[in-house]
């Protein structure tokens, strides 16, 4: 086939690439240049985004013996993931920016151009597994898989996409790069927001909302216990960083339960109250059979996953856990796998809309 290699920069994209050129593949690799103004790009390999990471790629394509060429898709990322993130934390929610890029970046943008220049496919760097059946599934390297940043990928962007690193675990994958000659081999792995360039989200959100004073209230019983300087600096489940000025009844660490722009407040309260049993989830995508079925649902990337009962009913999909979890934010995706034999099954996803 003829394939477009995504190559970010890092040792997982560039083993993919020499993969998918020695299976036979006509490949030419693609980096993305993602930053409106380059100087705000980090320096050092604590994203994947960086000046240095453009330049590795080059070379890692050079070494593969593939064509390299950089698209600018600055604006499509600035509107489609940037814009979408402030948006989401001044709307109360936590978003997950790399869910988004792949959704609207690799697998919308990009695979749109590379299917309108002739080519069959593209590869990434993703540890995640493509079935004969077209199901994504788990990375046999559970610890790095990334099957739930892309369980919102259509069935028809599924077709389209190639995962070469599946089956590999990410030593495996270092140790191929330094036999192949891949100067990336003991490159570090991705950290952090790529567009937040000293990894103060806080700050990064001040910036563009500005300070918004208001209330920080006590669940169980009403009270102003302190003051914050923007709701949108707080995510469901933080305890850290809480101006409490009165302590809680019960004296015991207080964690946030909610926010609620209209009222431009932050409630906390105690651990339980972290606790919910049901999760609803909008804009689904889906590809298991059955609308209603028992399966494990994963919350947040590489977070706890949990037995429920899942039933998908139009434009919604609702999860009845089996044991509770604590700290769901709404913004976050709903991932449900299905067990099987070949590593577990992605049934869809959704964006968490509420819990109780």
């Amino acid at each position: 086939m003829r394939v477009l290699a995504a190559m970010s920069g890092g040792v997982d994209s560039a083993v993919a690439a020499a993969r998918a050129a020695e299976a036979g593949h006509d490949v030419t690799g693609v980096h993305l240049a993602l930053a409106r103004n380059p100087q705000t790009y980090r320096s050092g390999a604590r994203g994947c985004c960086t000046l240095e990471d453009a330049r590795d790629a080059r070379r890692a394509a050079d070494v593969i013996g593939i064509p390299f060429y950089v698209w600018d898709m600055a604006e499509q990322f600035h509107d489609s993931v940037v814009d979408d993130f402030v948006a989401e934390y001044a709307a109360g929610r936590t978003p997950n920016p790399c869910l988004r890029c792949n959704e609207k970046i690799k697998f919308e943008a990009v695979l749109d151009r590379a299917v309108a220049l002739g080519f069959d496919a593209v590869v990434t760097g993703h540890h995640a597994r493509l079935g004969a059946d077209g199901l994504l599934r788990r990375s046999v390297d559970y610890a790095k898989d990334q099957s739930y940043v892309l369980a919102v990928l259509t069935a028809e962007q599924l077709s389209r996409a190639m995962f070469p690193l599946g089956d590999s675990t990410k030593a495996a994958v270092r140790e191929e790069a330094a036999a192949r000659g891949l100067a990336v081999a003991d490159k570090p792995d991705s950290h952090d927001i790529c567009f937040i360039a000293d990894g103060d989200t806080r700050k990064f959100l001040a910036d563009r909302l500005g300070s918004q004073p208001g209330d920080i209230v006590e669940a169980t019983t009403g009270a102003v216990i302190g003051r914050h300087e923007g709701a949108f600096a707080y995510t469901v489940g933080q305890r850290r960083g809480l101006d409490l000025r009165v302590s809680a009844p019960d004296r015991n660490p207080r964690y946030v339960l909610s926010i609620t722009p209209a009222t431009n407040t932050v409630t906390v309260g105690p651990a339980s109250a972290l606790e919910v049993s049901t999760v609803v989830g909008a804009r689904p995508v889906w590809h298991g059979s059955a609308s209603a079925l028992d399966c494990s649902v994963q919350l947040r990337a590489h977070g706890s996953v949990f037995p429920a009962s899942v039933v998908l009913d139009g434009s919604s999909l609702t999860a009845s856990l089996h044991s509770p979890a604590r700290g769901v934010a709404a913004g976050q995706a709903i991932v449900c796998y299905q067990p099987s034999d070949e590593g577990d099954i992605v049934l869809g996803s959704a964006t968490i809309s509420e819990t109780s």
